[in-house]
This record gives structure tokens, C-alpha cells and sequence, in this order.
């Protein structure tokens, strides 16, 4: 390379690098969880449960890593938004202020140890202001315990206007982290937007379930959803179908508790988990198998503990994952995910499915929604959707970007006919699959005809 020609390769470069600068930027933090967990509280916004100026002088408050100055920024805008909200005489206003200020308490215990004493008057206190915000705004719902052994499950029937006899009812759930109030912004205002009404729990392992009865989570999730699904029918009308839609862990809850319950006639992966013990050992390094093999655990676990002092967003996995499965250390919950795969049990789902999942998932890998696909033989029909970077849906649980799920999902209940509009839904021709598009990004199967679309 001539001199001239090496200047000017140094010059284009460096010109590059000030034009990125000059862009805008798409994080809001470095670390992936603490920027996860932003959009998370950003994605309430179309559900009041978020102002973006809120969030965005929140986060200006915190250092990248400072999990205590997490929680103390987001709690301070939580009371700044209480305080207003107690002398606004505007009832709707009122109620949007303080589903706000729920979402930032929840979101200001999320890195705490599960341990840190703040965590059960935090929860408390969100709580009280999102009740206090559905009834400000006249929300209708039945919140109910339901037996399960000795212990009991929470539910929430969030009531529709849909004739229940043409329009199916939505059962939502959560997963690793979920609440069962958080699960209303997830859903339920778009759902009633088209009549529909909406059935979210909590169950082993979640919420109040976990933090006031100390239930951790099992794998065999049929059975909490069996219990949900016969006591919300003992005393509502059992509606014309049933769809189950399992959030982030939820995504292989839900499948699996479809595959043993007939009621369900349509299931959701929001997102795709289909093998969580196979992410959970890839994520343990290669020495750590070496340690555990010479019963070098306690080493292993001292390793881990400096490691968490650098990474807030892993110290919150390895103490959230001993939180809700009961285990004693990172290698026993490593161990006991094995058990949460829904190979053995895919082929036993006959209701239709809908999966879906984002390329750039920092949970779990995007190949799980084609395992999933390929698992599943006796589903009535198969539609799988992976959403790419420039569709906005990329990250894990499309978090971000709710409208552009809301649309899939109720595309795809019209389309199968369980949707009140089922004109609507018998409109959509197919035509026969050839193979599974080489970008993933969207296909569907079913016993008589396919159909392949490039988004």
C-alpha cells in the first residue's frame, strides 16, 4: 500500500468512527441486564405503566453496575410519582400515575439479593399502588387464591366483552422473574382493546406464590395450570376456546402444560424456551465442569461469588435461580434445569402453536424455536415467528417492541379461528411448505396445508 493510499485508509477510518459517534445510541446502559432491564420498564409505556422521561432521568441517576444506586434511583421516582399522584384530583390520571410508580418499585427490587430486607416491603408497596391504580381507572377483575395442596396460587380474571361463546380466553403466565401484576401490562389492555377477556396467574416458583409460601418452581407445570384452569371453570362459564400464553420461562411452562391438558386448545411460547438445561450448562465455563468432576465445588462456588462482584447481571442469575428452585448452589440449579425440557413432551402438544423468539434472545438461543418446531408432531398447526434487529422485536421477549407481538398474536388467533372474527380467520389461504425458510423468521405447518412467509 502506497503512503497516500495507507492516509487515506486511515482518514476513511477514522471519519467512520465520528460518524458513529455522531448517531444516536441504541443502549442504555453497557451491561445487557441493566439495559434489559430498562426497556422492561420502558415496555409498560402503551399500558400506563411507563413515562419515557421517567425512566430516562431514572437511569441518568445510576452508575453502570451499582445495584443499590439501582434501587434507590428507581424508588425515588416511584415516591416522586406516588406523591403527585395523591393530589390529583383527575381519577384517570390518578390511576396512571400510580401503575407507574408500581412498575418502578418492581423495578427497583429486580438486582436486590433475594435476602436484602428491603425486598418484601418493596413488593408490598407495589402492590398497593397498582390495585390502587385498576381501581382508579375502573379496571373490572377477580383476584383469587386457589388451593394447591397445601398451599395456595394467585390468579387475576381480568373480564372481556366479547360474547364467550365465540372468543376464547387468554390464560397468561409468567416465568423466571415475573409477577403476577406485572402480567397485566404484558396483555391485558390489548386484549380487552378487542373484547377479550384475560386469565393471569402465578404460580410455584413466582410472585407471592414465592415470597410468602417459599413454593419454588417444578418442572411439571401441568399440574398449577390444571388447578388454575378447574377453578376458574367452577365458577365462570368455560369459554369457546382456551389459549395459553407462557412469558419468558414461560415459554416451555406453557407448551409443557399443554401437552398433558386437553382444555387448551391453542398455546403460545412468548418467547421459545424449549431445552433451558442445555442453556443452563452451556453457561457454566469449562472449568467448572473440571471443578465439579474433582468435587472441587466449594472452589467453584468461591470463583463464582468474585465473578458476580464484576457482573450484576450475572449475580442475579446464579441468586435468582437458588431463589425459585430451592437450590443451594450454582452447580445444583445447573443440575436440576436439566429437567425443564420439553423434547420428552413436545410431541404429546395437539393444540396449535405459536412460537416466537428474537435473534439477538441474550437468554436463550434463537436455534430453540426451530428444535421446537421440528419436536412438534402432533400439533393441530405450527406457526413460528424470529424477529431480526430491524423489525425492533430482536430482543428476549420482543421487550420494546409490545405492539409488534400484539400484532402477530391476535393475527394468528383470528387466523386459526379462535378469534371472534372468524371470517376473518378462514380468509387466509395456504399453500403448500416446501421447507423451513433458511432466516427463520417465519413459517407455518399444519396436518393438511403450509404456509411460508418471508416478513
Amino acid at each position: 500500500m502506497t503512503p497516500d493510499a495507507s492516509g487515506a485508509s486511515r482518514g476513511a477510518g477514522l471519519l467512520k468512527r465520528i460518524s458513529a459517534r455522531q448517531r444516536g445510541q441504541r443502549r442504555y446502559f453497557r451491561d445487557q441486564a441493566f439495559h434489559f432491564q430498562t426497556l422492561r420498564a420502558l415496555n409498560n409505556i402503551r399500558a400506563d405503566g411507563a413515562d419515557t422521561a421517567e425512566v430516562l432521568t431514572t437511569i441518568g441517576q445510576i452508575r453502570e453496575g451499582d445495584v443499590q444506586g439501582w434501587y434507590s434511583a428507581w424508588t425515588a421516582t416511584a415516591e416522586r410519582v406516588l406523591e403527585r399522584a395523591g393530589r390529583t384530583g383527575d381519577a384517570r390520571s390518578r390511576g396512571q400515575a400510580q401503575l407507574r410508580a408500581h412498575n418502578y418499585l418492581r423495578t427497583a427490587e429486580f438486582f436486590l439479593p433475594p435476602t436484602d430486607p428491603k425486598r418484601p416491603t418493596t413488593s408490598v408497596r407495589n402492590v398497593e399502588a397498582f390495585e390502587a391504580g385498576l381501581d382508579a381507572l375502573g379496571v373490572e377483575r377477580e383476584r383469587t387464591r386457589i388451593p394447591y395442596g397445601q398451599h395456595h396460587l394467585n390468579a387475576i380474571f381480568y373480564l372481556g366483552q366479547v360474547d364467550a361463546r365465540t372468543a376464547p380466553l387468554l390464560v397468561l403466565c409468567g416465568g423466571f422473574d415475573s409477577t403476577l401484576e406485572e402480567l397485566y401490562f404484558v396483555l391485558v389492555p390489548a386484549a380487552h382493546e378487542r373484547g377479550f377477556a384475560v386469565l393471569t396467574f402465578e404460580g410455584p416458583g413466582q410472585g407471592a406464590v414465592l415470597r410468602e409460601q417459599q413454593l419454588t418452581f417444578t418442572p411439571e407445570w401441568e399440574h398449577p395450570t390444571t388447578a388454575v384452569l378447574d377453578a376458574h371453570f367452577a365458577s365462570h362459564p368455560q369459554q369457546a376456546k382456551t389459549v395459553l400464553i407462557g412469558m419468558s420461562m414461560g415459554g416451555y411452562l406453557a407448551p409443557r402444560a399443554a401437552a398433558f391438558d386437553r382444555r387448551i386448545d391453542g398455546v403460545v411460547a412468548f418467547d421459545v424456551l424449549f431445552d433451558f438445561g442445555t442453556i443452563a450448562r452451556q453457561n457454566m465455563p469449562s472449568l467448572g465442569w473440571w471443578l465439579h468432576a474433582r468435587h472441587a465445588d466449594a472452589l467453584l462456588e468461591a470463583l463464582i461469588a468474585i465473578k458476580a462482584r464484576f457482573s450484576p447481571g450475572f449475580a442475579w442469575s446464579v441468586a435468582n435461580a437458588q431463589w425459585v428452585l430451592g437450590t443451594a448452589s450454582a452447580m445444583e440449579s445447573v443440575e436440576v434445569l436439566g429437567s425443564y425440557t420439553l423434547a420428552p413432551v413436545a410431541g404429546l402438544i395437539k393444540a396449535d402453536v405459536l412460537i416466537l423468539a428474537g435473534a439477538d434472545d441474550h437468554f436463550i438461543p434463537a436455534s430453540q424455536a426451530a428444535d421446537f418446531a421440528r419436536a412438534l408432531t402432533s400439533a393441530r398447526s405450527v406457526q413460528l415467528i424470529v424477529y431480526d434487529a430491524a423489525s425492533g422485536g430482536a430482543e428476549h421477549c420482543q421487550m420494546g417492541a409490545q405492539s409488534l407481538w400484539h400484532a402477530d398474536l391476535f393475527d394468528w388467533i383470528a387466523r386459526i379461528g379462535h378469534g371472534p372474527d372468524l371470517e376473518r380467520a378462514g380468509s387466509c389461504a395456504a399453500v403448500p411448505m416446501a421447507s423451513t425458510p433458511s432466516d427463520g423468521r417465519e413459517f407455518h405447518r399444519s396436518k393438511k396445508t403450509s404456509e411460508v412467509k418471508h416478513l
